[in-house]
């Protein structure tokens, strides 16, 4: 089911339509949710191979580059930006950071069952709500997309341990989690973007420990990984090329990080 506005707006909520043949497409701007519904699956993102357990719901952007191994059973919508702006109505959803444009790796949700009971309450509602055909229709999906991206967001929330932040400090990490999104390729270091925040690197690096075990270099460096991994594996870039895109003023200093971090050489994960 597709809904088409008079502005560009484009919302799409399917079930099992995703296949090894029909693959994934995703336009500029879009956004996605996918909610897998069995164990029967295989995906590729960002050339990492997942199999995603039944319930999980994973979200995506168009950067992301996916490749549908296989899939059962499953729930799928795609929105763009003209249909739900994220960045324009983050103070109503706070996801932008969390869900989207703020992870070094693919945001995966492990809803327990009473999270499930309500998904599926707002799911029924959504789909009911892509029947009609009145000047009300709009209004009424994007207010049910946004209680479904609100619960989504506060399940995450929780598994990442957000509730040990108040709220400015929360607000601080998803900051810091959308600014890295937006200059990975030209700031590398935790100080280049507590300036940026007005905060000192400390401070930055003390929020992330009551978070995980993951550092604000960490995840700066983890960004960095995933754009290079998809520049290896998706495009015809040089590996010089590549390392020049994402910062790195020569080959040795890239190689010796993409070693460091993978294991391999940039050449040896490209033939791999």
């Amino acid at each position: 089911m597709i809904y088409k506005g008079r502005n560009g707006e484009y919302f799409e909520v399917s079930k099992n339509l995703l296949d090894n043949s029909t693959g994934y497409h995703s336009e500029k701007d879009q956004l996605s949710m996918l909610w897998i519904l069995d164990d029967d699956n295989s995906i590729t993102i960002d050339a990492q191979n997942y199999s995603f357990k039944k319930g999980q719901i994973i979200f995506l952007t168009a950067f992301n580059k996916v490749d549908i191994k296989s899939v059962g059973k499953h729930r799928y919508l795609k929105f763009n930006k003209p249909f739900y702006c994220i960045l324009d109505h983050d103070s109503e959803v706070g996801c932008r950071g969390v869900l989207f444009f703020g992870a070094s790796t693919v945001p995966v949700l492990n809803p327990t069952e009473t999270d499930l009971e309500i998904l599926e309450t707002v799911w029924k509602m959504l789909v009911l709500e892509m029947k009609p055909n009145d000047n009300l229709q709009l209004e009424m999906l994007q207010m049910m997309l946004k209680r479904l991206l609100i619960l989504a967001t506060r399940i995450y929330k929780t598994e990442e341990n957000f509730n040990a932040l108040d709220i400015q400090q929360e607000d601080i990490v998803r900051e810091f989690n959308f600014l890295v999104e937006s200059h990975f390729r030209t700031k590398h270091s935790v100080a280049e973007y507590a300036k940026l925040l007005n905060k000192s690197p400390k401070t930055i690096s003390n929020l992330f420990g009551k978070l995980s075990n993951k550092s604000p270099l960490q995840f700066i460096q983890d960004r960095i990984m995933l754009e290079v991994r998809r520049l290896l594996r998706y495009t015809d870039m040089s590996i010089s090329e590549v390392g020049y895109e994402v910062g790195f003023k020569d080959i040795q200093s890239f190689s010796r990080f993409f070693k460091k971090r993978e294991g391999i050489s940039p050449s040896r994960f490209r033939s791999t």
